[in-house]
């Protein structure tokens, strides 16, 4: 993974092929992000105006900007918890798939490489089954210290004197995500009212959530987001190798140790307020890097709007295929993201 391939008709490795590839300039790349910009505000206006109840778009904007106490404007105000969670979910998901992939130097990474899913499932299904946890907003408190748990366990496992490398990465994560999923399987198989209330969390949902998560989790997903924005250029020199980032003057262990806890608290505020959502931390890096290239200085900023639009038309797409029942966002983005897994396996067949 660390490795770099020869390219048999130019006898360059991979990475040196990679970087003599034109990247897009930033006069095509600076319209593509108010493109997504606008994207994004038009999936934010669909998500308040969609659903069992429809709302024209012009009723949402009038009701945004001058409430009354009609059905409609009721209707409005009642979503937008929601469309703010999945638009802050959907943001930290993408962003931190980003931050892993850059890490690891796998083209494949999401968030559950490092254990935050399975750190914060096994936290929850500790509280249900022991302590009787119940309500969204007290499992938020088990989820966010359970996925940083989990990631500190994979770095120290994945440490060495000679430093982390992203083998020892990848590796330290499957032992722990192994360790605690069978953690998980042993108390949900024994305690049937946390397997209960486990079954329809870990589907990940953006319905029926407290409007309060906004506000717990947000503290932590803007540290997530700050740390995340000092990283672009080290990993940007990352990606060239640790020897290479070296000599070019990153200081390769700091940067995986910020990016690390940049992505836990990502994911980990995600995860707590919403379930563990598939695919966008690995689907949306990889849509929006065959146009960027792989310029972490644009890829985050592309990743953090088109991230949300894509969670929230998830969503919209449940609400509306199962009318007058929803379908839960986390299977949706699971139906949605298989194809695109399937075309970045090929793409990076294709470049090998």
């Amino acid at each position: 993974m660390a490795e770099a391939t020869t390219t048999p008709r130019t006898g360059l490795s991979s990475r040196e092929t990679s970087a003599r590839r034109p990247r897009p300039s930033a006069a095509r790349l600076a319209p593509g992000l108010a493109l997504a910009a606008g994207i994004l505000a038009l999936v934010l206006l669909l998500s308040v105006a969609v659903g069992t109840y429809y709302v024209p778009l012009p009723r949402v904007w009038q009701a945004l900007v001058d409430p009354g106490t009609s059905y409609a404007d009721t209707v409005v105000q009642s979503r937008i918890p929601r469309t703010v969670l999945g638009l802050l979910a959907g943001a930290a998901l993408a962003v931190s798939g980003v931050i892993v992939q850059g890490l690891t130097r796998n083209p494949l990474g999401d968030p559950g490489l490092l254990g935050v899913n399975v750190g914060a499932a096994a936290a929850i299904v500790t509280g249900i089954a022991f302590f009787d946890v119940g309500t969204g907003s007290e499992r938020v408190w088990l989820a966010l210290p359970g996925a940083l748990v989990a990631v500190v366990a994979v770095y120290a496992l994945g440490s060495s004197r000679r430093g982390t490398t992203p083998v020892k990465l990848v590796l330290a994560g499957a032992v722990i995500t192994a360790i605690l999923s069978a953690y998980i399987q042993a108390i949900t198989l024994t305690h049937p009212n946390a397997f209960n209330s486990y079954r329809f969390w870990v589907l990940g949902s953006l319905a029926g959530r407290d409007a309060q998560l906004i506000g717990q989790t947000l503290p932590y997903l803007v540290a997530g987001f700050a740390l995340a924005a000092l990283l672009p250029g080290s990993l940007n020199a990352l990606a060239l190798g640790d020897d290479t980032a070296t000599s070019l003057g990153a200081k390769v262990g700091r940067t995986r140790i910020l990016g690390g806890l940049a992505a836990a608290l990502l994911c980990a505020g995600a995860t707590a307020a919403v379930g563990p959502i598939a695919f966008i931390g690995l689907a949306v890096p990889h849509i929006v890097r065959s146009f960027t290239g792989g310029d972490h200085r644009w890829l985050l900023p592309f990743s953090a709007l088109l991230g949300p639009a894509m969670l929230l038309l998830a969503d919209i797409v449940g609400r509306v295929i199962a009318s007058p029942q929803e379908l839960e966002v986390g299977v949706v983005t699971a139906f949605l993201g298989a194809p695109v897994l399937l075309w970045a396996v090929r793409r990076i067949r294709g470049r090998e």
